[in-house]
């Protein structure tokens, strides 16, 4: 049974992926806030990753880290502050991680990490210029480090358009803002936090050994389609 750590796993699409490894691997939660699951394979460690020392961990076979933000304000509002907080949580926390645990990971059989962008870093937005920034400071990330851990540690990335979670429900807190949002995507859908879980398990399994320094657009053809 391979161990997982997912930082960030209490909410949104970090606690669908617990949720999604639970049944099959150890899970260890490293958030502020406890999940809602319990489970004999889970293991919950309180930390806040911009504060706190992360914990010690002796052995994983993947890691995961979820925390980001929607900080969406026209650029003459988006103050320095909102950039640094947002390159913060989104790209320095992950770098934080990062260094922590990377010793434990090369350790591993067939290691993986993955961590998070967004469609906007694709595809140019109103609003969005201080998460479209720090996030594509991830996708750097990814693509230098794939190049630089292979062939030991593969690292991957998805960027997923709007999803149904407690960080983008002001985007979806009524009926016409729901409606909008699917119209504004060619396949009339937005995501649900299990599909990007079902994801993840992919990109960190096996089957997905030949795969490293990929960021994976999932996007109901907002990007890539214009219909």
């Amino acid at each position: 049974m391979k161990t997982i750590v997912v930082i960030g796993g209490s909410k949104g699409i970090g606690k669908a992926i617990v949720k999604t490894f639970l049944g099959t691997h150890k899970v260890i939660n490293i958030s502020r806030s406890s999940p809602e699951e319990s489970h004999s394979n889970l293991t919950h460690m309180g930390c806040d990753i911009l504060k706190d020392e992360l914990p010690e961990i002796n052995i994983m076979d993947a890691l995961v880290y979820c925390p980001g933000s929607i900080n969406l304000k026209p650029f003459t509002r988006l103050s320095l502050e909102d950039f640094r907080e947002d390159y913060e949580i989104n790209v320095i926390g992950a770098v934080k991680a990062l260094h922590k645990y990377l010793d434990v990971l090369k350790k591993a059989d067939h290691p993986s990490i993955l961590i998070f962008s967004t469609v906007a870093s694709k595809l140019g937005m109103p609003y969005h210029a201080s998460i479209a920034a720090s996030k594509s400071g991830v996708e750097g990330l990814v693509k230098s480090l794939g190049a630089e851990l292979a062939p030991k540690i593969r690292i991957n990335a998805i960027a997923p358009t709007v999803t149904d979670t407690p960080l983008a429900s002001k985007l979806l807190r009524n009926e016409k803002m729901v409606e909008n949002i699917k119209e504004r995507h060619p396949l009339k859908k937005y995501l649900s936090p299990k599909e990007v879980a079902e994801m993840a398990e992919f990109l960190l399994s096996e089957r997905a050994s030949s795969i490293s320094g990929q960021i994976f657009a999932m996007d109901y053809g907002i990007v890539t389609f214009k219909i």
